[in-house]
């Protein structure tokens, strides 16, 4: 039986190796915006991280022909009032680099004592069909903001997202846990138990 083609409308390599590990048990061809360099950046100007996900994943479908699915995540923190929330990747301008906006979140933290400092990562995930069917799944992971980074694992906010249950930060902890019970992964296992309904009927 030939697999069905999925596009994961990221050219992230690490959020894509997720995605790919996650998903793999349910025997799809999974394709990239790697595999489309024709594409064009699609602008998040969305309010929520479920617009986001919902405008990438549709606007990827319609361009590739293919079932697309989109994630727009980013971290809330509580004393900031929600932010960075989906300015998360652009907090420190549109080039910065990783290390970048997590300084630019510590400093803002600058402060705010042990006890004050709880956030959370969210991710909203939509899959999408050529025909302009969607389905929306969301996960969460909660944790703190650390008063500096550590570990080497992983990418964005992960260096300074405290867990406290792990005693570790996001970071510090190996790729096979961190797929367990991060925020994108939690999205992911609800997105698994939908996607095969979703693919067969919009086939």
């Amino acid at each position: 039986m030939e697999k069905i083609e999925v596009v994961i409308a990221t050219r992230n390599s690490g959020k894509l190796r997720e995605i790919q590990a996650i998903l793999s048990p349910l025997g799809l061809k999974i394709l990239s915006l790697r595999d489309f360099p024709e594409i064009p950046e699609i602008i998040e100007d969305g309010q929520t991280f479920e617009e986001n996900a919902v405008k990438k994943a549709a606007a990827v479908s319609r361009q590739t022909s293919r079932m697309a699915i989109a994630d727009d995540s980013g971290l809330a923190v509580d004393a900031l009032q929600g932010r960075p929330g989906v300015f998360s990747s652009r907090y420190a301008g549109e080039k910065a680099t990783d290390a970048e906006r997590y300084q630019k979140l510590l400093k803002e933290m600058t402060g705010t004592p042990q006890g004050k400092r709880g956030a959370a990562f969210i991710c909203a995930m939509a899959v999408a069909s050529p025909k302009g069917k969607v389905e929306v799944v969301e996960g969460e992971c909660r944790g703190e903001i650390a008063f500096a980074p550590k570990g080497s694992h992983g990418f964005g906010y992960d260096p300074v997202f405290y867990l406290p249950e792990w005693g570790k930060t996001m970071a510090e902890l190996e790729p096979e846990v961190k797929n367990r019970i991060s925020h994108r992964a939690r999205a992911l296992e609800k997105l698994k138990q939908v996607l095969p309904k979703f693919l067969e009927e919009n086939r």
